[in-house]
Formats: C-alpha cells, sequence, structure tokens
C-alpha cells in the first residue's frame, strides 16, 4: 500500500530507504516509476559528492523514469577520498537510493535511483579498477573538484611534483589520484584492444575537458608515449558547463524530512530547483539521451562555460568573502545587504560581463537576474564558508587578467581580491576566527600576516598569480581595498564600495 502524506507523517519511526519499501512512500514524494533492481552500470563515477547526486545523477534519474532503455546507463559511484567512506556505507545501506530535495518557489522530493552501485575506493583501487575494466562502462565522469586534478595553480598543468602524481609514477598499476586511475584504465583497454569510454568531467573548471585531457595525457606520457599517442587519437574528453547550486546538508534537514515526509536518509541532499547542463557532443561509444531531460548539447560549451565562470562563479566568490568578512554566514543573508548586492550587479555589468563574447541562445540580462534571484534564495542555505573553501581564486583572477589585456577598468574585482586577501590571514573583520581552505593555506597565512595592508607580500605567491604583482593596474586598486579594510574595517569599506558601485552602474537589466 502506498501512503499518502498524511499517513506518512502519522508514522513513529521514519521508515528507512530500500528498494523492497519504495512502494510504501506515496505523494508528494515521487518515487521511481522504473524497477530499480534493473540498473545496471555504464557509467563510473569518480566522486559521489552531494553535487553530482543533485545534478549528473538527477539527470539521469529523470532520463530512466522515461525511457526504461536508458536503465543500462545507471551509474556506479566511487569515492577515492577516506572522507568518503562513511558515505558509500550509508548508500550501500540504503541499495544506493536516496532523496533530493529541491527549494525554490515550491518544494518538491524525489527519491533517486540511478545508482548501480557505489565504492569505497579510499583504501584500495583494485576494485574500482576491475569495475572499470567492464566492456559494459562507456563513460568515466568525475566531480573532483580542482584540487583532484593535481594541478600547478599556475599554469593549470599536472603538478609532476604534486606527492600523488609522484605515487603514481612510482606504483602506475596502484594509481591514488583520479588522474592516475584514468591513465591505468585506458592503459588496460589499450592492452585488450577495446575502444575507450569517454572521460567526462563535470568540475567548475574552464575548459574541463581539455585540462583533464592535458593532464591524463602528461602523466601517460611519463609512463609511455606509446599510450600517450593512443589516448590523444581514440579517447575523447568532451567539455561542459554544469551549474546547481547544492549546499552542505544540515542535520536539520535530515530531521525536517522525517517530520514532514517520514523518510529517514542519511544521505539526503537539498538544492535549488534551477540546474543546467551543457555539453560537447563528443561520446566514444554512445551516450544517455540526457537532452530529454533538459541537457544542452552543443559543439563548443566554450561560451556557456565561460559565462558561468564569471558572471555565476566569480560572483559567489565576491559575495561569499564580503559576506563572511561582514559577519555573514550564508550566501542569502549576504545578499540582503544592498551594499553586496549592488557590488556583484555592478561587476557583472562593468567587468566580468565585459569579458564575454555572444551566448548563442542566451539572454545576459535575464541570466544576471537570475543569478541574483539565486543567491538570495533563503530556502537554500549556502554559506559563505562553502563557497569560499570549494572556489579557487583563479575565478578572479582569470577575468582580471583578461580586463587588464583590454586595458578595462577593475576596481569591483579588486575589492573582491582584497576581501580574499583579507580572509586567507585566517579571522573575519570583527576577529572571528575563519577556516582557510586551499592546498596553500599554510603559506597563504603566513604571507597575508606578513604583508596586512599591502598586498606584495601575497602577490609574490607566483603560483597563484604569476607576474600581477607587478602591475599597477591590479596593485594599486587592490592595496587601496586591502588597506581600507585594515584601516576603515568592512562596513565603511562596504559604504564606500556601494557608492562606487552605484555610480559606475546605476540601473538593473
Amino acid at each position: 500500500m502506498r501512503l499518502s502524506r498524511n499517513r506518512l507523517s502519522q508514522i513513529g519511526t521514519p521508515m528507512r530507504l530500500s528498494r523492497d519499501r519504495l512502494s510504501q512512500i506515496g505523494t508528494p514524494v515521487s518515487v521511481p516509476r522504473y524497477d530499480a533492481s534493473s540498473v545496471r552500470a555504464g557509467i563510473v563515477h569518480l566522486g559521489l559528492g552531494a553535487f553530482h547526486r543533485a545534478h549528473m545523477a538527477r539527470y539521469t534519474h529523470d532520463l530512466m523514469q522515461q525511457d526504461g532503455a536508458s536503465l543500462s546507463w545507471g551509474i556506479l559511484g566511487v569515492e577515492l577520498m577516506r572522507g568518503g567512506a562513511r558515505l558509500i556505507r550509508d548508500l550501500a545501506s540504503q541499495d544506493g537510493l536516496y532523496t533530493v530535495v529541491e527549494r525554490g518557489a515550491q518544494e518538491s522530493v524525489s527519491v533517486v535511483a540511478s545508482l548501480a552501485g557505489v565504492r569505497d575506493a579510499s583504501d584500495s583501487r583494485a576494485a574500482v579498477l576491475a569495475a572499470l575494466d567492464d566492456a559494459a562502462i562507456r563513460i568515466i565522469s568525475l566531480t573532483v573538484t580542482e584540487n583532484g586534478y593535481c594541478l600547478n595553480p599556475a599554469t593549470k598543468r599536472l603538478d609532476l611534483d604534486h606527492v600523488l602524481i609522484r605515487a603514481d609514477l612510482e606504483q602506475p598499476e596502484r594509481p591514488r589520484s583520479a588522474i592516475g586511475v584514468i591513465v591505468e584504465t585506458l592503459r588496460r583497454r589499450r592492452a585488450r584492444g577495446r575502444t575507450p569510454p569517454t572521460v567526462l568531467s563535470c568540475d567548475n573548471i574552464q575548459h574541463n575537458g581539455d585540462v583533464l585531457r592535458d593532464a591524463v595525457a602528461t602523466l601517460a606520457a611519463m609512463r609511455d608515449e606509446a599510450l600517450a599517442r593512443w589516448i590523444a587519437d581514440e579517447a575523447s574528453f568532451p567539455n561542459t558547463m554544469v551549474d546547481r547550486i547544492t549546499p552542505v546538508t544540515y542535520e536539520a534537514d535530515v530531521r525536517r524530512l522525517e517530520q514532514r515526509y517520514g523518510i529517514h536518509d542519511d544521505c539526503l541532499v537539498v538544492c535549488e530547483s534551477f540546474r543546467q547542463w551543457v555539453v560537447e557532443d563528443r561520446f566514444r561509444q554512445g551516450r544517455p539521451a540526457w537532452e530529454r531531460v533538459g541537457a544542452q548539447f552543443v559543439d563548443d560549451v566554450a561560451p556557456y562555460e565561460r559565462m558561468k565562470l564569471r558572471l555565476l562563479n566569480a560572483s559567489h566568490l565576491a559575495v561569499a568573502g564580503l559576506g563572511q568578512l561582514a559577519g555573514y554566514e550564508t550566501i542569502h543573508e549576504s545578499m540582503a545587504d544592498r551594499r553586496i548586492t549592488a557590488v556583484m550587479t555592478a561587476m557583472m555589468d562593468k567587468e566580468t560581463g565585459p569579458t564575454l563574447g555572444p551566448v548563442p541562445g542566451i539572454d545576459l540580462g535575464a541570466y544576471k537576474r537570475t543569478l541574483v534571484e539565486r543567491f538570495s534564495n533563503a530556502a537554500i542555505r549556502d554559506t559563505v564558508q562553502r563557497v569560499n573553501s570549494d572556489a579557487p581564486v583563479n575565478l578572479l583572477i582569470d577575468p582580471i587578467r583578461d580586463r587588464l589585456a583590454a586595458g578595462g577598468g577593475l576596481d569591483l574585482l579588486a575589492l573582491a581580491l582584497a576581501a580574499w586577501f583579507y580572509r586567507v590571514r585566517g579571522i573575519d573583520a570583527a576577529g572571528r576566527p575563519v577556516r582557510v581552505v586551499h592546498p596553500l593555506t599554510d603559506l597563504l597565512k603566513r604571507k597575508a600576516a606578513e604583508g596586512g595592508p599591502d598586498p606584495a607580500a601575497l602577490l609574490s605567491v607566483q603560483s597563484l598569480f604569476g607576474g600581477l604583482g607587478t602591475d599597477r593596474r591590479l596593485v594599486d586598486p587592490l592595496a587601496d581595498w586591502l588597506g581600507r579594510l585594515y584601516r576603515d574595517g568592512i562596513e565603511a569599506t562596504l559604504d564606500e564600495a556601494h557608492r562606487r558601485a552605484q555610480a559606475a552602474s546605476p540601473t538593473r537589466w
């Protein structure tokens, strides 16, 4: 018997998710219309975090709801890091099922069943390499953040001195990095005379497929030049643009799911209702028909990717940096401060927006309005700490370089970078501790303390900033804003930023 919402609310003990209990879940919760036990892996995904489960796995689930033939495109989810071991255990205990709560004008709740299985590969890669040997696996996808690519921050090329890459070169058949796992998989496919799977990056990195291909090719060449040539000739690494705000799930979210819907889910994902996925249509062994559920397949993803990185991601980091210094906990609280919203809108209009070319089919004014609405969504408790931890500083540095190359102003980008410089010392404007999450945390804290209001010390970290420390067109406005933060404090600085932002961009799209 399927239970109504009223009946669910009367249940004393929330129901734990499992395949044999799906029939007991009724409206308003959406459940799989397909047989979850019939889902078979055609994709291996590295990095099973909340974003993947809210995005690619959700698109795949929605396709399965429409088309039974897509059940062969199930996802085998793999965690490479020790921190993911608990998630794998929890998902396994729930038969790979989990709940997605989407919050927008209305709330919707869905149980997703597109995971064909899960693997904890944090201690040993043997099981995942064996799974990747299966000819049924036609796509390897990954969401491991930029840090997972083991790149040199300045060059965006594989860092051969990275501890994981050094380990992969010493024991290539027992890889530790995601890049090493992909190279070893491709080596095995070649040795068996098989077509390589498509390798699909779903990370927020500009030209993510190209960056991934270059990293894989570089490591492969260190092992075997013939392997590197085969990868160049035979393997495909489409570029993608992914977008869906997916904050950390809180204990209160888990309790709310229990109380309102009668479901206990240790793997709950909360996200906004908006989602976007643009993919270059270059797949070696076919692909799911994700376009039937909203994905957009294009010849060149670059315009969409650049739009998202420059307008959404750069704005997100600017809002999070200023918001954290001002003592706000969430993005929507930061956006409620009209000074920060004015900075974001003016920065998009006058600085990051002009670095874009045409974006086919996109009304940029409408897109910017949507970003302000999304960031202001109080139902999504996206924390400034999460954004500051996940977002690399090159989200600001890349448009700064373009503005310098074009001879354009960068006053508000300099403000956003000044907030980043101030924050990485490890305290906010009121002296409260701030958690700094970065591969160079110790160096950044030391340089921030050394330089104080003078940005020269941090700008000397060439792996992040290259030669920007000698360009007065950046150094001068950056020093102005950083000096204001130290001398006048965050409130006075935001007041001045508001005045300048209004002068720069007095109208709203």
